[in-house]
């Protein structure tokens, strides 16, 4: 593998945060608890980290600004435009999702 010095690794990691940010917003239609389904992560998990990543570095950063940044709108405003209620196949999935996880800690 390919290494760079830490501020050049840095940008690389940012740009690619930033394209999947872009990818996500390109793609409304995926609902959160599909991601959650397929990759066990969602725009919610990402504003986390995201807030996560501020407060280690001692900077405020609250929950409604990160996911702001990761949604490109207040959430609410998204929700209402593009969020639709689960499915009860989705729920299904996400629920054996979550207990295949459960399996495999014990």
């Amino acid at each position: 593998m390919t290494s760079f010095d830490s501020a050049t690794q840095t940008e690389l990691e940012a740009a690619a945060f930033r394209r999947l940010l872009q990818h996500l917003d390109e793609h409304k239609d995926v609902q959160n608890i599909d991601l959650m389904i397929l990759a066990d992560f969602c725009r919610n998990c990402l504003s986390k980290w995201l807030m996560a990543a501020a407060e280690e570095r001692g900077l405020s950063l609250d929950y409604d600004a990160a996911r702001e940044q990761v949604y490109g709108m207040p959430f609410e405003q998204w929700k209402a435009k593009y969020q639709t209620p689960a499915t009860q196949e989705q729920l299904q999935a996400f629920e054996a999702k979550q207990a295949e996880k459960k399996s495999k800690a014990t």
